[in-house]
């Protein structure tokens, strides 16, 4: 899955420090992220040039008109092992612009360039375009920051002003967290749960397709955990919800973040429980259908936990 990048790890861990010329600069428009595109491989600015980009188009100190924020690091030091100088470190910041209120929404596989075409390049020999592009782009651990950045992008630009009084919000200074200075309210990075489900039937598994989406893929029935829900009862509910189906026996697979709809991932497998009819909940999916395993021509994209998951359901019951 994209989040696998071993040896590397990402230590998300907040530190208050400024970015050196070669530190990495991620910056979102919408759901749009200023980048270099050639095939797959996808570049992003570096601080140096960024400053120096942003000065020569429109001369101003980008410092006046950015807040560069510090997001995380690729490095080769494992969990709770102690820093050293062999860690290869290789830093990434934000870059929020000051005195503007950004628009966007979490739109994950609806969020292509094409929609995006009214934002304008800034600096000579970058482009925005669609964080869509992550699913696929080169190298991994790069599009792994890339995702993980624009979930924290969103939230950073959503918790600008304080929800409880209005007021302006200041970032912690030794732990990634917003805190008013008036009421002291105190503002957390938001991750919304959120199950994957692989509804099975012997050797068949249903397999749905989204409406409205520029992901045309098949994939399996997902959704959002409600307030005072457990994870196994957003299973059961999503299922009847979305394809009119019961189910049974349900087994926790795996997890995943998964930052294009700011969620964390809950993947299980179940059984059909009753009547296989489907009943589409067409404002959500376009077709809901049973494939019987020797039916499904599918290989691992090493990205998502849907994909891994009917994989692993077509490996173990396939007959040819």
């Amino acid at each position: 899955m994209i989040q696998n990048i071993a040896p590397r790890h990402l230590d998300n861990q907040y530190r208050n420090i400024t970015p050196d010329a070669k530190d990495t600069i991620f910056f979102f428009e919408g759901n749009t992220v200023l980048a270099s595109q050639n095939g797959d491989s996808i570049t992003y600015p570096e601080y140096g040039d960024f400053i120096e980009k942003v000065k020569k188009a429109s001369g101003t100190d980008v410092n006046e008109t950015y807040d560069f924020i510090y997001l995380f690091c690729l490095t080769d030091k494992k969990i709770g092992e102690e820093p050293s100088q062999n860690d290869n470190e290789k830093k990434f910041f934000l870059a929020l612009p000051k005195r503007k209120v950004q628009k966007g929404a979490f739109l994950g596989e609806m969020a292509d360039s094409g929609i995006h075409a009214e934002y304008e390049n800034i600096i000579e020999g970058y482009d925005f375009t669609g964080v869509n592009v992550f699913r696929n782009a080169k190298p991994k651990e790069l599009a792994f920051a890339a995702i993980t950045a624009y979930h924290l992008y969103g939230w950073y630009r959503d918790n600008r002003y304080c929800g409880r009084c209005g007021r302006l919000m200041f970032h912690g200074e030794n732990e990634r967290m917003m805190h008013c200075m008036d009421c002291k309210n105190t503002v957390y990075p938001k991750i919304c749960p959120a199950v994957i489900v692989a509804v099975t039937d012997g050797d068949r598994i249903l397999l749905t397709k989204y409406a409205g989406r520029t992901y045309r893929n098949y994939a399996l029935i997902a959704g959002f955990t409600e307030i005072g829900e457990t994870v196994e009862e957003t299973v059961m509910r999503e299922v009847y919800e979305e394809v009119g189906v019961h189910v049974k026996n349900l087994r926790y697979y795996k997890s995943q973040p998964w930052a294009l709809s700011g969620s964390l991932l809950y993947g299980y497998f179940c059984e059909l429980d009753g009547d296989d009819s489907i009943h589409l909940q067409e404002d959500e999916l376009s077709v809901g259908k049973w494939f019987h395993a020797d039916e499904l021509d599918i290989e691992e994209d090493d990205v998502s936990l849907t994909r891994e998951m009917i994989c692993k359901f077509v490996n173990e019951h396939k007959t040819k």
